[in-house]
């Protein structure tokens, strides 16, 4: 409180009203206890799977989608019967549940500047970013080279089409099919 009184005086040379409630930060009103709460939650939940989905074998596969739910409600203090497993499920809700199996089925390759996303559910990887233009649908072979330099890197190689004529051009995308 002694900094506050030997502070300089306010330049209308009256002190400022005192404030009705907590101070508010410039960008807008505070959050509530719930929000901050599952914002929280989103982000530690997002971090495990960032740090797990490699953990659990075969990769790229719904199995190891599986095993990574299954060790988040282990670990959440589940029973590893089915009932418990399925209200953990339940728990996370479709939105939660979404964001993070599509957060488990990405990868940055930042090498190249470009992002994978390889749910097997959807049967086929789409690979965006820093991509030469293409003027057809199947992009040159030698503009493919980032691409399979990717795929690669993340382990999807032997599991996508092998034959380069057969990845799709879509806009800055391209659709390469699971085997």
């Amino acid at each position: 409180m002694d900094d506050l009184r030997s502070a300089p005086p306010h330049p209308t040379g009256k002190p400022p009203a005192a404030s009705a409630g907590p101070a508010v930060p410039s960008g807008g009103p505070l959050l509530s206890h719930e929000t901050l709460r599952s914002n929280l939650a989103d982000f530690a939940l997002a971090e495990l799977v960032r740090q797990h989905r490699t953990s659990f074998p075969p990769p790229w596969t719904i199995e190891s989608w599986a095993k990574l739910l299954i060790w988040l409600a282990l670990n959440s203090g589940c029973a590893g019967d089915t009932a418990s497993l399925e209200a953990f499920a339940a728990s996370l809700g479709p939105e939660r549940s979404g964001r993070l199996r599509c957060l488990f089925f990405s990868r940055e390759f930042e090498a190249a500047g470009l992002h994978l996303v390889g749910d097997p559910a959807e049967g086929q990887v789409l690979v965006q970013g820093l991509l030469p233009a293409a003027e057809h649908a199947s992009a040159q072979e030698s503009d493919l080279e980032p691409v399979a330099a990717a795929l690669d890197a993340v382990g999807l190689t032997a599991l996508v089409v092998p034959d380069r004529q057969r990845w799709q051009r879509r806009g800055g995308v391209v659709v390469i099919s699971f085997r």
